[in-house]
């Protein structure tokens, strides 16, 4: 590379709660809240505590996108405690929003709203009535309007970001192609930096791990879903080929497993915690060559320029033993 600096990784962690299967059976499916976040086995947190504890032990920056939405039906509470809990690690905090937990207002005053969780297909005076309802929230736990916004299920269309921009957020993280190909071709973003609308745009990294039907398979980079070889040899590729920025994504209960959607029973997921913690050792003993940044640290730096990066390929059997793995973990309980 010619710049000397190290490639910035973001670890991104989408923190939410579930309506778990609610709408379908409303007398006996309430909606879940703390377990899906802190997932505690045997009184430890295989979740938000396992995060903070992995971040603080090997110095990791990261953001927490923090959904909002959800103080429509449980109050402040819930994620409010959460987000104290965040603070006092000293992480980043940013806003996330799926609107379907407005289908619980029952204010006229506050508007009315389908029971619709994507922000996409809606119109402007909708979405933005949505967000402002999600910054007041935000602000009322966090202390401060957001830097950034991400949406829920990564679901973005340009309405989405014109509404960021009347609403002075200045940074989004909503494209993740791997995930959802927006309708419009100018948000088809792999990975850097682009401004949409007046919104600089930090798309989930994404790149090819293998070829179905001789077209290209694109594949987020997420927590969950890569293992650790995989990320590894991404690593090291995106650092040779110039890349500067990586936005990784993953949520708290990934690193729990559940026996159902309600999360009766729990256990911790250890190949995806020793999938972080392998990619936090890497960051901290490799840091000549990345670094771990957030939001917050770097928005007055991200906003100063737009930045392209190449699209990555990896070998196909990476593709296969990920598979293979991920498939293994999921069937074998204490696997």
């Amino acid at each position: 590379m010619t710049d000397s600096r190290p490639t910035e990784v973001c670890i991104t962690i989408d923190t939410e709660f579930s309506i778990a299967g609610h709408f379908k059976h409303p007398a006996t499916h309430l909606p879940v809240a703390e377990p899906m976040v802190y997932g505690e086995v045997n009184g430890r947190e295989e979740g938000l505590g396992f995060l903070l504890d992995t971040f603080d032990r090997y110095g990791t920056a990261a953001t927490f996108f923090i959904e909002c939405a959800n103080y429509y039906y449980f109050g402040d509470a819930p994620m409010a405690n959460v987000v104290r809990r965040i603070q006092s690690a000293g992480r980043d905090i940013q806003l996330h929003v799926h609107p379907v937990w407005l289908s619980f207002i029952d204010d006229a005053k506050l508007g009315s709203f389908a029971r619709n969780d994507y922000c996409t297909d809606r119109s402007y005076d909708d979405l933005r009535r949505a967000f402002e309802l999600c910054i007041e929230v935000f602000k009322r736990w966090v202390g401060n309007p957001p830097k950034a916004l991400r949406t829920g299920s990564l679901r973005a269309d340009a309405n989405v970001f014109h509404v960021m921009r009347d609403l002075n957020i200045p940074l989004s993280s909503n494209v993740a192609m791997g995930v959802f190909q927006p309708i419009e071709p100018q948000l088809h973003f792999d990975s850097g930096r682009h401004l949409i609308d007046g919104v600089m745009e930090l798309p989930v990294f994404t790149y090819q791990d293998m070829r179905l039907g001789g077209n290209p398979h694109r594949k987020s980079l997420q927590i969950t879903s890569c293992s650790w070889p995989e990320m590894r040899h991404l690593l090291w590729k995106a650092r040779r080929s110039g890349v500067e920025n990586i936005v990784i994504l993953t949520h708290p209960s990934e690193f729990m497993k559940k026996r159902d959607y309600r999360y009766t029973e729990l256990t911790r997921n250890r190949i995806n915690q020793q999938r972080l913690e392998k990619l936090c050792a890497f960051i901290r003993d490799h840091n000549e060559d990345f670094c771990a940044v957030d939001f917050s640290g770097q928005c007055d730096a991200w906003l100063t320029s737009e930045l392209q990066q190449p699209f990555l390929t990896i070998p196909a059997p990476y593709a296969v033993g990920r598979k293979l793995h991920n498939r293994l973990n999921d069937l074998l309980w204490n696997y």
